[in-house]
């Protein structure tokens, strides 16, 4: 990038990473980078160009900027959740409300859990927890596309490399394997959602395939329809699987698309990760009503330090009949979410809701959460510089985090439909960057 191009990225009010956000362009994202390694890691399977001009914003064209104490507290939010998860009270309170399939637990803890947090003036606030989290495999890739055209980024943080994320990717299916006391390893994996091809985010899906297979396993993208039980094992056109990395969001595996993974599921005759009790004691929407009520968790039996950490969550209850008329009056302050939701489908923020909308959201299993405002990013769109919202996704496996990221959008939820938009890399800023600013606004390394 030219000298012109640069602008002063850091002037101004506020923490540095809030002015990084709101002021510095001088970092891009090399887009066709991203795609090139899109290309080759898919092995040729598709082609990354095909796929870009498909999808114009799955990447944002900037890194968002957090410092080490928003990532520290977050993660902290994140290790609370999973410690509570693990106590019995807890379990069977949850548990009530979950599919009959959330009730035998076979070991694994769930590949890549994803919390979702919006950043605000009184810290970060998780916004929603999900299994089978889209984008981790792209934003690794995404990583190392800014470190690679950003030199400016060394004098922020160094990035990840790819191969040590992918190292932790397979330390945590390896994990999986074995939890469901498994040895060895899996000799063929299946990668299983709705219509793959036709999903958003199917380039992940060929990252994942072609990461299984440099790891000596063969791996299938499939659809649940193509899946059958034979001889006591859950086979794909013929070949039995050993381990499925489920990316589909039946979570409790009630649809007649995924009776025969349900049937080798409950046999124990394969291993699913992450798996209908994953999602039941950490990303069903109606536990936020737990997690968010300090009294109840007291009365669950956990421990004062986790209440206190998880004391910043915005408070989340569930719609019933005998609530619904003050939930109402409280509309405009409250956000409404299924509880089997995602990606923002069926959502609705209380002040835009309509009646109608409010139909559904009393007869179906709502949620109506308190409402945390985004930050913000400003991004450059052909010269001119446009406010995008942002929230941030913890990649996580164990209560331990894989890798941050961003995404960038404009209206009511996350799209990829925003010219800016999408994943962004997140830039962990270091502490001493204050001193680390040139006259003129620049962020660089000092001499």
């Amino acid at each position: 990038m030219s000298e012109d191009s640069r602008t002063s990225c850091s002037q101004g009010d506020g923490p540095l990473q809030d002015r990084l956000n709101r002021d510095c362009f001088c970092i891009d994202v090399d887009e066709a980078s991203v795609w090139r390694a899109v290309d080759e890691a898919a092995a040729g399977v598709i082609s990354g160009q095909a796929l870009a001009q498909d999808r114009p914003n799955l990447f944002s064209t900037g890194p968002a900027f957090l410092s080490q104490a928003q990532v520290s507290e977050m993660e902290a939010v994140v290790a609370a959740i999973e410690s509570v998860a693990e106590v019995p009270a807890f379990q069977d309170a949850v548990l009530a409300w979950a599919p009959q399939a959330a009730r035998i637990a076979t070991g694994p803890r769930g590949a890549f859990m994803g919390y979702d947090f919006h950043l605000t003036p009184a810290g970060p606030k998780l916004i929603e927890v999900n299994t089978n989290a889209g984008g981790g495999f792209l934003n690794a890739l995404l990583a190392q596309a800014l470190a690679a055209c950003c030199p400016e980024v060394a004098a922020v943080t160094a990035p990840r490399p790819l191969a040590d994320f992918e190292d932790a990717v397979w330390a945590m299916f390896e994990a999986e394997w074995r939890l469901q006391g498994r040895t060895g390893k899996p000799a063929l994996v299946a990668i299983v959602d709705e219509a793959p091809e036709g999903q958003y985010l199917y380039p992940e899906f060929l990252l994942a395939q072609a990461f299984f297979e440099r790891r000596g396993i063969e791996a299938l993208i499939v659809d649940p329809s193509e899946l059958r039980v034979s001889e006591g094992r859950l086979t794909a056109g013929g070949l039995p699987i050993d381990l499925v990395y489920n990316r589909h969001c039946d979570f409790g595996l009630e649809t007649p698309q995924t009776a025969a993974l349900r049937e080798a599921y409950l046999a124990g005759a394969v291993v699913v990760t992450p798996n209908p009790r994953n999602h039941a004691l950490l990303a069903d929407k109606r536990n936020l009503a737990l997690l968010s009520d300090p009294e109840q968790l007291a009365r669950l039996g956990v421990a004062p330090d986790l209440i206190a950490a998880l004391a910043g969550l915005p408070r989340a209850r569930l719609v019933t009949p005998a609530n619904a008329e003050a939930l109402w009056s409280e509309r405009k302050s409250l956000f409404f979410k299924p509880a089997a939701g995602h990606a923002g489908k069926a959502v609705y923020r209380g002040d835009k809701i309509t009646r109608g909308a409010w139909a559904t959201v009393t007869a179906g299993d709502y949620i109506a959460q308190a409402f945390a405002a985004p930050s913000e990013r400003r991004v450059r769109i052909e010269g001119d510089p446009q406010v995008r919202k942002m929230d941030v996704r913890l990649y996580t496996y164990g209560g331990k985090t894989l890798l941050a990221a961003a995404r960038l959008y404009s209206g009511q939820t996350t799209n990829f439909r925003t010219p800016g938009g999408g994943f962004a890399p997140v830039v962990v800023v270091a502490p001493e960057a204050e001193a680390w600013v040139a006259e003129d606004g620049r962020l660089c390394a000092p001499p």
